[in-house]
C-alpha cells in the first residue's frame, strides 16, 4: 500500500469527492524553431489559413456558449471573442506577412500579448490563461490534430490541472468530473466560479500538485482545502458518504432563508441571462441578487438596441414574477472589453474605464440600458432594482440614483472598491440599497491579482481587512435602515454567510447551487451566534485564523 500524502490549498467549494485523478489532454506539440519560412507568393494563402483557423475555433466556442447558460455562457463567449481579437489576429497576420508560418505566428503573437497582459496585472493578467488556450486550439486546428481540452473519463474522476481555461471548465460534466483541483488560480477565478455553478468540490493554489500521477486515487476535501493521495479507501468512502448525506439533507431545504431565531435573510441567485434565470428557479432562491447584463454587449461590433435589451431583461424578470430582481448595469471594460467603446490603449484597464465610468464619455449607453430595464419592468408590471458597478464616491452614486429614479425604479450601487466601503454612510444617503461585490472588493483591497496562486491567500474573502470593510458597510446600512447585500462568491460559503449576517448583511446572492447549503447553515444558528462569530473573525489577523475563529464560535455548546 502506498503512503498517504496530503497537499494543502485554498478551499473554494465545500464537499468531499474520491476517485482516480485525471489530467487535461496534451496540448499540441509544436516547436516554432522548426518552422519553414513562407515564400512571398504563399503568404496571402497562409494568412487566410490562420484567420480561418481562428474563426473555426471561435465558432466552436460560440456554439458551446449557445448550449450553456450563466457564467459558463459568458466565459465561453468572451474566449470566442479573444480568438478573433483584432489586435492578436493582426499581430499574427503581420508576422505571416513577413514570412512566418501560421502556427509560429500564432505562438509569437500570443507571447507578445501575454507579456503585455502580465505587465498590466490585475484582471488583464487573468486573460493569459485564456489566450494560451486560444493559441493551442488555433495551432491544433492549423496542424490538423485534435483540439486540446478536458478528457471524458470512463468513471467519475477528479480533474487535476496547473490551471483550467474557462473554455474547459465551462463544458465539464459534473457526473464524470466530480471535483476540481488546480495548482494555480484563486478563490474567485473562473475555475472556482464554474465549480460553484456545477456544485462540485474545488480546491485551488495547491503546491506540488504536479507530482500526482494520472490514475492515482485521491480524496478532495473542499471544506478543509486538502487533497489526500492514496488515502485509506474505507475511510475515504465513508467520508464521501457522509458528505453525500449532508448534501441530501441540504437538497430537502426549500427556504425561505432565515436564522434559527427567525431573522429573515434573503437568499438570491446570480444570473446572466434568461436561461440561467430559469435554471435558478429550480433552486431554493427567493429572487435575483445579481443579474450580470454584460452578455448582451460582449463579442459584438455595436451596441444592442433598446428592443434587444428589453427582451433579454424581460426574460429574467418573468422567471421571478413578483420577486426581487437586482439588475447590474453594464460592467464592461478591463477583462470584458467592448469592441464599440473600450479604449484600446489603457495603461491599466483594471483601474481604468470600466463599469459605471463608461457613462463619462458614453452616457447614451447607460441611458439606453436604463430605458430598456424600465420598459421590461413596465411590460410585466414589476419594479426592478438597478445598481451601478465601480462606484467610488457619493457624487457618482447620487448621479446614478437620479437617472434610475427618473424611470421609476429602485436605485442602488455596488460596493467593490475600498473608497465606496469607507464612504458607505454618505453613499447610502443617496441610494436605496447597496450590494457588496466581494470578488473585486477583495482584489482591490489587497492589491492582489485574484488569479495568482502565489497570492491566493491575499485574495481570500476571509481576509480580515476585507471583512472589516464589509463590516463598515453593514453598520452603515443598519444605521440608515437600508438593505445591504453581498453578491460576490463569498455569499456561497455557508460559514462566511453566518459571519456576514452577524455583521448586518440582509441578503446573500451567489451561484444558485450554493443556496441550499447556505440556507441550511443559517437555519441552525441564531443572529446572536452570528454576531459572536463575526466579532471572532474580525479579531484575527489572517484568513485561516478567521475561518477557525468563526467555526469555533458557531460550535454547539
Amino acid at each position: 500500500m502506498e503512503q498517504t500524502q496530503v497537499l494543502n490549498g485554498t478551499p473554494v467549494v465545500s464537499g468531499q469527492a474520491y476517485g482516480p485523478a485525471v489530467w487535461p489532454g496534451e496540448r499540441p506539440a509544436y516547436d516554432p524553431a522548426t518552422a519553414v519560412p513562407v515564400p512571398p507568393e504563399e503568404r496571402e494563402v497562409e494568412t487566410k489559413r490562420f484567420t480561418d483557423a481562428a474563426s473555426a475555433v471561435a465558432g466552436r466556442l460560440r456554439e458551446r456558449a449557445s448550449h450553456s447558460s450563466g457564467a459558463a455562457a459568458e466565459v465561453l463567449s468572451a474566449t470566442a471573442g479573444l480568438a478573433e481579437d483584432r489586435g492578436w489576429v493582426g499581430a499574427a497576420s503581420a508576422l505571416i506577412g513577413k514570412g512566418t508560418a501560421a502556427p509560429a505566428a500564432a505562438t509569437a503573437a500570443t507571447e507578445q500579448f501575454a507579456a503585455m497582459f502580465t505587465k498590466l496585472g490585475g484582471l488583464m493578467a487573468e486573460r493569459v490563461t485564456d489566450l494560451n488556450d486560444v493559441r493551442d486550439r488555433v495551432v491544433a486546428e492549423l496542424l490538423g490534430v485534435p483540439e486540446p481540452g478536458v478528457p471524458e473519463p470512463d468513471e467519475p474522476s477528479v480533474l487535476l490541472a496547473d490551471d483550467l481555461a474557462p473554455a474547459d471548465t465551462a463544458g465539464l460534466d459534473p457526473v464524470k468530473i466530480i471535483a476540481l483541483v488546480t495548482r494555480l488560480g484563486g478563490p474567485t477565478s473562473h475555475t472556482a466560479i464554474i465549480a460553484r455553478q456545477l456544485g462540485i468540490p474545488c480546491v485551488v493554489a495547491v503546491a506540488g500538485l504536479g507530482v500526482i500521477a494520472a490514475g492515482a486515487a485521491v480524496l478532495v476535501d473542499g471544506t478543509a482545502g486538502t487533497l489526500e493521495v492514496e488515502p485509506d479507501e474505507a475511510a475515504a468512502v465513508a467520508a464521501v458518504e457522509a458528505s453525500r448525506r449532508a448534501a441530501a439533507a441540504m437538497a430537502e431545504w426549500q427556504g425561505p432563508g432565515q436564522t434559527a431565531d427567525g431573522r429573515s435573510i434573503s437568499i438570491l441567485a446570480n444570473v446572466a441571462d434568461g436561461t440561467s434565470a430559469r435554471t435558478a428557479t429550480g433552486h431554493p432562491v427567493e429572487g435575483v441578487g445579481l443579474f450580470r447584463t454584460e452578455l448582451a454587449f460582449l463579442d459584438r461590433p455595436d451596441e444592442p438596441s433598446v428592443a434587444e435589451q428589453t427582451s433579454l431583461y424581460r426574460e429574467v424578470l418573468e422567471a421571478f414574477p413578483g420577486q426581487k430582481v437586482v439588475i447590474r448595469t453594464l460592467d464592461a471594460g478591463s477583462d470584458k472589453p467592448l469592441k464599440f467603446v473600450t479604449p484600446a490603449d489603457e495603461a491599466n484597464p483594471a483601474l481604468g474605464v470600466r463599469g459605471n465610468r463608461i457613462a463619462i464619455d458614453h452616457p447614451e449607453i447607460r441611458a439606453a440600458q436604463l430605458d430598456a430595464i424600465a420598459a421590461a419592468g413596465v411590460a410585466i408590471g414589476t419594479t426592478p432594482w438597478v445598481m451601478a458597478p465601480m462606484i467610488a464616491s457619493a457624487a457618482e452614486a447620487a448621479e446614478f440614483a437620479a437617472q434610475v429614479r427618473q424611470r421609476g425604479m429602485v436605485a442602488g450601487v455596488m460596493v467593490e472598491v475600498p473608497a465606496a466601503a469607507i464612504l458607505a454612510p454618505s453613499i447610502l444617503a443617496e441610494v436605496d440599497f447597496v450590494s457588496i461585490g466581494t470578488n473585486d472588493l477583495t482584489q482591490y483591497t489587497m492589491a492582489a491579482d485574484r488569479m495568482s496562486a502565489e497570492l491566493a491567500t491575499l485574495t481570500d474573502p476571509w481576509q480580515p481587512a476585507v471583512l472589516a470593510l464589509i463590516g463598515m458597510v453593514a453598520r452603515a446600512g443598519l444605521e440608515a435602515d437600508k438593505p445591504v447585500g453581498v453578491c460576490g462568491e463569498a455569499a456561497a460559503d455557508p460559514l462566511l454567510a453566518c459571519v456576514l449576517v452577524g455583521m448586518g448583511v440582509t441578503s446573500l446572492s451567489a451561484a444558485p447551487a450554493a443556496a441550499a447549503a447556505v440556507g441550511v447553515r443559517l437555519a441552525g444558528v441564531t443572529v446572536d451566534q452570528c454576531r459572536i462569530a463575526a466579532d471572532a473573525a474580525l479579531a484575527t489577523s489572517d484568513p485561516a485564523a478567521a475561518r477557525a475563529a468563526a467555526s469555533a464560535a458557531l460550535q454547539p455548546t
